[in-house]
């Protein structure tokens, strides 16, 4: 089969008949170890309905039933027999196998953490070293080569002294694949794989985890990763998670923090974007030990927060229109843009025909003449949080045009939407 690739400009992603394939991906590290078959369908279900494009899932993290991150392994069935990462368990990987032919079933590719770092790191759980990483991750590559598979390794850590041992994984992915699937690094909060490996034949795309903090800069990681060269697809798979705390004084996340970065990241020249809920991240269940941890929610609670829908909503927004084409382009605005909550991000296609702009609290905005080579543009306000459109009108494009958003507050986030007409 013709797997997802790279496009030609090394800008974003596509799929096998080239079409761009808009990276939307839901976070589910541990699916493979906490829902059963009826709770896997009823998730999978729910996130094709919203417009995921991708599920993000960890293959190994936790050896038995006690993960060392606190959750319990309810599959009844550990990777690998007598803990020898050279004897896979069949019924785990059976379970694996059935997750990811159906969530390709219902359209979404798996994008697949071959393991996290405490495997391969000094921890009383390491079970890798440069011999069996390889031979492992070339199992894996073998086993799904057929399957709408992409692969991370890094396991939420920088590479450190067992950088070799990822290395190893990363080599046994291409080998197992003959090259044929796409292979990123999932680095620790705050990084991008940028930082090491932007320049290595195996690394197709860039990975970047913005962290849970509120109002994380995408856009800043995605501007540093979208200047390099060679251009690689950039994507922030792990941005702050809905419902996430941030510290003892502030707020948890919402659903416009989760708006405002998956924007800022989109018009900051992103491949796509990823989604996560802290619930979803542990699959959390009421009544499960040591949870529930102070303010999480069971995950099919998790599973209707709004942040989730609205990126859905994002999604389609982009895809109504080239959206490959778009390049960042902060010139287009004219008035003050802060570096705060209130930052304003722009993106204008490539070919003059449109631009986007994301206006976080509502406030107005100018924009600069010139940016767009036509005598009129027709212009339209979009409602991020409920998916609606406000016909603004046809407007001669003057020097400088302000746009004032329909309303404004802390949480009113609009995009502007601009279209070229002569």
């Amino acid at each position: 089969m013709s797997h997802l690739r790279v496009s030609s400009n090394g800008r974003h992603l596509i799929k096998g008949d080239g079409t761009p394939f808009f990276y939307l991906g839901d976070t589910a590290w541990l699916i493979f170890q906490r829902l059963n078959r009826e709770e896997t369908e009823e998730y999978l279900q729910d996130r094709a309905s919203k417009g995921f494009t991708v599920i993000q899932a960890y293959v190994v993290r936790g050896l038995g039933e006690h993960h060392p991150d606190g959750p319990v392994n309810l599959s009844g069935a550990f990777p690998f027999l007598n803990n020898d990462s050279s004897q896979p368990n069949p019924a785990y990987f059976e379970n694996m196998d059935y997750v990811i032919r159906r969530a390709n079933e219902l359209g979404m590719a798996m994008a697949l953490v071959i393991a996290k770092s405490w495997h391969i790191n000094p921890h009383p759980e390491r079970i890798f070293d440069v011999e069996s990483g390889y031979a492992f991750a070339k199992f894996l590559a073998e086993r799904y080569k057929d399957d709408e598979v992409m692969w991370y390794v890094g396991g939420d850590s920088k590479p450190g002294s067992d950088e070799s041992v990822w290395l190893a994984m990363a080599r046994g992915l291409k080998d197992g694949s003959k090259g044929e699937q796409l292979v990123s690094y999932h680095g620790s909060g705050g990084t991008t794989s940028a930082t090491w490996f932007h320049n290595a034949d195996w690394l197709d795309f860039n990975s970047i985890q913005s962290g849970h903090g509120w109002a994380a800069k995408t856009y800043k990681y995605i501007e540093a990763d979208y200047a390099m060269s060679p251009p690689k697809p950039t994507i922030d798979m792990e941005p702050s998670y809905e419902n996430h705390p941030t510290g003892a004084n502030s707020p948890r996340i919402d659903s416009h923090q989760v708006r405002k970065g998956a924007y800022w990241a989109m018009l900051a020249g992103a491949a796509g974007h990823g989604y996560g809920a802290m619930d979803l991240f542990f699959m959390y269940k009421e009544g499960d030990a040591p949870f529930p941890r102070d303010g999480y929610q069971s995950w099919r609670v998790a599973l209707a927060y709004e942040g989730s829908r609205q990126l859905g909503y994002m999604r389609r927004l982009f895809e109504r229109f080239a959206w490959e084409k778009l390049i960042p382009d902060q010139s287009l605005i004219v008035s003050e843009n802060t570096e705060d909550e209130d930052h304003v991000q722009a993106a204008i296609a490539n070919d003059g025909s449109f631009a986007l702009l994301y206006i976080p609290t509502g406030k107005p905005v100018m924009i600069r003449q010139g940016r767009l080579p036509c005598d009129e543009i027709e212009a339209k306000w979009y409602n991020p949080r409920i998916d609606s459109e406000i016909r603004i009108g046809r407007i001669s494009y003057t020097m400088r045009i302000k746009f004032t958003p329909p309303s404004i507050g802390d949480k009113e986030d609009w995009v502007l939407i601009l279209i070229g007409v002569g």
